[in-house]
């Protein structure tokens, strides 16, 4: 079996109400991830595990697959996406050595080469491989409050240039490779190390708040993207 997308969508998402369904440049939330997901040409099913009548509606116009209502033990406020696509490959009965890849709902800037790249990757060797992108300052030289003072988290970094600093990187939340077994271990970590996709700045929005989500519809706009089209895709 060739690999297989998996989106995560619950209905009761709480700081951005009915976000996977809200209209974005033109087609529901969910509809543009499924659209690079079907774009890349890497997967056999799209599947999206939900619990809510409204987001597998859409999922289906969309193009992707719902062969199941997700329980709602697995779609409160405290289960972790693991969880949920762990529930996932299960009920599917993937086997073991199967690509899956977990696309979030609200990925808005993903790209079929971000998806394909993943898969390259993930077939080269490594056991999980996630979105990232590049923090614009260093984070050795981050500053921590502490009461009214801000103190360097670091001390003995701040003299550094920043050049001499290593690079950081940061889970820019779009999706996450792994095999069917690695999400079925519930002892496997994605932090434990894992390859990266390197997004460049403009597309990691991880979108979590209402002002995420203006930022995304503005950065939308200055890519010169219409309703009808898709991310500008550099692979």
């Amino acid at each position: 079996m060739s690999a297989i997308a998996i989106l995560p969508a619950r209905g009761g998402s709480k700081r951005i109400p009915r976000k996977n369904v809200r209209p974005f440049a033109g087609k529901a939330a969910i509809g543009w991830p499924i659209r690079a997901a079907k774009t890349s040409g890497c997967f056999e099913k799209i599947v999206v595990t939900t619990d809510d009548a409204e987001i597998a509606a859409a999922a289906r116009a969309a193009g992707a697959e719902v062969p199941f209502t997700r329980d709602a033990a697995l779609a409160d406020d405290h289960t972790g996406t693991t969880e949920v696509i762990r529930d996932a490959v299960a009920r599917l009965s993937l086997p073991a050595d199967v690509p899956v890849c977990c696309i979030y709902p609200t990925a808005f800037f993903v790209t079929a080469g971000d998806l394909s790249a993943g898969l390259e990757r993930l077939r080269e060797g490594a056991d999980w491989v996630l979105s990232v992108g590049e923090y614009r300052t260093p984070i050795d030289r981050a500053y921590r409050r502490d009461g009214a003072r801000m103190v360097a988290r670091d001390p003995a970094k701040m003299p550094m240039r920043s050049q001499d600093l290593e690079p950081a990187f940061f889970d820019a939340g779009q999706f996450y490779w792994a095999r069917a077994a690695t999400w079925l271990d519930s002892g496997a970590r994605v932090w434990d190390g894992a390859a990266g996709i390197v997004l460049p700045p403009e597309r990691c929005i991880d979108i979590d708040t209402e002002a995420d989500w203006q930022l995304a519809e503005r950065m939308f706009s200055a890519l010169e993207l219409g309703a009808g089209d898709a991310v500008p895709d550099p692979h």
